[in-house]
């Protein structure tokens, strides 16, 4: 629901936004600068009397669709239409389905950086949990995966051997993952990646398929990692997890090593 406050910014901004652009027609003065309400109406295919109650700070209950032709209508960037979404309380449709300036798979530069950087086990995700990138350290932590025919966190934790041995407290960790994953698949449902490896594993792990059942949720956390390496034998990191600006449905994750 949305505050007050929240009605009041939103009507400012759309306010403002709508004043800034330069209407079709030129040449005729007028006494307001930018486009009329009814321009900006016709434009998105929405009512000039919501237009005007959003304006306004009114209480008004409007669509995620609907929010999504104004966006387009005031020609707002990525920035300024993720804060037109946060003030409305509404989730961007667009954005859930990665219709952005990004290619299906591709990580943002910050994480490509920022793994290739590290000296620790680091590695990026995309919202599938897929593997977008990861250095030498990870590629030598996670054993198996590399040749395993997919680069996903999810399956390899799941379905792969070598990470029931790798991972000492398998079966609380495997619960936990998949907790912190669901809070990431309930933002980006219309995502195809995220459906394709739920459904993949539902057919594939009942452990999986149980844990699913159960509707846990949780969010990301850092802690002590424990593995079980086949030739580095017992190691311990702490893990950290950031998102890349340019894109908060991809992650950095890093493994930090720790002594006991």
């Amino acid at each position: 629901m949305q505050s007050d406050d929240q009605r009041r910014l939103l009507g400012a901004f759309v306010r403002a936004r709508r004043e800034a652009l330069q209407p079709e027609e030129r040449g005729r003065r007028r006494r307001t600068p930018g486009l009329r309400r009814e321009e900006l109406a016709a434009r998105a295919g929405i009512g000039v009397t919501w237009c005007a109650w959003i304006e306004q700070g009114r209480e008004v209950s409007v669509s995620a669709h609907s929010l999504s032709r104004l966006a387009e209508a005031l020609h707002l960037t990525r920035a300024e239409r993720a804060y037109l979404f946060e003030l409305a309380g509404r989730h961007d449709p667009d954005m859930a389905a990665g219709l952005f300036d990004r290619a299906e798979g591709d990580a943002p530069a910050s994480i490509t950086a920022l793994v290739a950087a590290l000296p620790c086990p680091a590695y990026g995700l995309d919202p599938a949990w897929t593997i977008c990138g990861w250095n030498g350290a990870a590629r030598r932590l996670f054993v198996g995966l590399e040749g395993a025919g997919h680069a996903n966190l999810l399956r390899y934790v799941f379905t792969h051997p070598a990470a029931r041995s790798l991972i000492p407290d398998w079966e609380e960790r495997a619960a936990r993952l998949l907790a912190e994953f669901r809070a990431d698949y309930g933002r980006n449902l219309a995502d195809p990646r995220a459906r394709a490896v739920v459904d993949w594993l539902a057919a594939d792990s009942a452990f999986f398929r149980d844990a699913w059942e159960r509707q846990a949720v949780a969010g990301r956390e850092g802690g002590v990692r424990l593995f079980h390496h086949p030739l580095d034998g017992a190691m311990r990191f702490e893990q950290h997890t950031l998102h890349a600006a340019e894109r908060p449905d991809f992650k950095l994750v890093a493994l930090q090593p720790v002594s006991e």
